[in-house]
């Protein structure tokens, strides 16, 4: 044990030790506290979407919840957004695939309000659009952003950056874009900006305009107890917190023992890609999603299969890793209002624990939900 303060340490016999053994008890004690640091939380799935119902989704990239009970499912590769009742017992189809007004084609992401309205950002002909829909589809707007598809971080084939990093509180939209010179930009449901937040961080790569700008992609996030986050996405991992008027309240670095691998792993240089624009650099993710729970705290997962939780004041709180069929890296997240979180891939249903939102609530879904073979899906990457 470490000495207690203004206390003499004894040695095995009970004689008073000298400095350099003191020294030696103090660096045992210290690597004892090193060695016995404490493990990360394995949160095991409480419920899944049950297998006949999963079965039918191709990619699931979101899986999202309503006020009402009612559940929503992003589907990416089938161009099209999925209702699930409360009970889990029947699932629709409530947007479905096209380039025209009401449809979506080539989506690469999605987000419920409060109310059960909801977001998707498409891409017909490669140009960005922003798409507003009531609880059972109907388009209430829309709009497009000025400007062609850049594509800048890349995962498993999901573009990230751009309206790939949208975000919806209900009454506007987020949308990371380090082209203006800001982090990211507020719109208004009628495609009007706004405001931007956030100044660029500095990269070294400043020379080199698209890897600047790459690396400093990232994810919006509103906070729900006020204010907003920036989590940077592809280099250095770190994040902001700005105050409700859009300044800024702290920065902080993300570091620890089970990311140190992946952060050693970082290039230097990065290869070019051709595209309609020339060459761009190929640039991957760090971190592969980020959510603020209920309570403010700011949920980070990295492309390994860690979980950070940090608290209002930026200091990390948990240490977290899920497990559902296996061992998964989350790729979305979604705090439900009884305490709850539920991910993807798999459409599975965690408890958030002891430092989530809501330490009582239990499972959302149905009994029969939660007694189904995790992973019923098998759609996991």
């Amino acid at each position: 044990m470490i000495p207690e303060a203004g206390r003499l340490v004894t040695n095995p016999n009970g004689r008073i030790a000298k400095p350099a053994a003191l020294a030696v008890l103090l660096a045992a004690a210290f690597l004892a506290v090193r060695v016995t640091a404490r493990p990360p939380d394995v949160l095991r799935s409480i419920g899944a979407v049950p297998a006949h119902l999963a079965g039918r989704f191709r990619d699931p990239k979101a899986f999202q919840q309503s006020a009402s009970g009612q559940y929503f499912v992003f589907d990416r590769r089938a161009h099209a957004v999925y209702g699930i009742d409360q009970r889990m017992e029947r699932t629709w189809e409530i947007v479905q695939i096209g380039a025209e007004a009401g449809r979506i084609i080539d989506p690469t992401a999605f987000a419920v309000a409060a109310d059960g309205s909801f977001v998707v950002a498409d891409a017909p002909n490669g140009r960005e659009r922003i798409q507003i829909f009531s609880p059972g589809g109907s388009r209430l707007g829309g709009f497009l952003l000025p400007g062609r598809v850049q594509t800048r971080v890349v995962l498993d084939n999901s573009v990230l950056n751009g309206i790939g990093s949208l975000q919806y509180s209900g009454t506007s939209i987020l949308i990371s874009q380090p082209d203006t010179g800001a982090l990211f930009t507020e719109y208004e449901l009628n495609g009007g900006a706004n405001r931007t937040i956030g100044s660029l961080r500095a990269t070294g790569h400043e020379a080199d305009r698209e890897l600047h700008l790459s690396l400093n992609s990232g994810i919006p996030l509103v906070d729900p107890t006020g204010g907003f986050y920036f989590v940077f996405q592809a280099g250095e991992p770190m994040f902001r917190k700005y105050d409700r008027a859009g300044q800024l309240v702290f920065e902080r670095h993300v570091q620890g023992r089970e990311i140190d691998a992946l952060l050693a792993s970082l290039p230097t240089t990065w290869p070019k890609r051709r595209s309609r624009d020339g060459e761009i650099p190929l640039v991957t993710p760090t971190v592969r999603t980020a959510a603020v729970d209920r309570g403010g705290r700011l949920w980070i997962s990295f492309v390994v299969a860690y979980t950070y939780v940090y608290d209002a004041d930026g200091d990390k709180a948990r240490t977290v890793q899920f497990r559902g069929a296996g061992l998964m890296a989350p790729n979305s997240f979604f705090f439900t209002m009884n305490g709850g979180v539920l991910v993807t891939p798999g459409l599975y249903e965690f408890q958030a624990g002891p430092s989530g939102s809501g330490r009582s609530g239990g499972s959302g879904l149905p009994a029969e939900a939660r007694s189904a073979k995790a992973g019923g899906s098998g759609k996991t990457r």
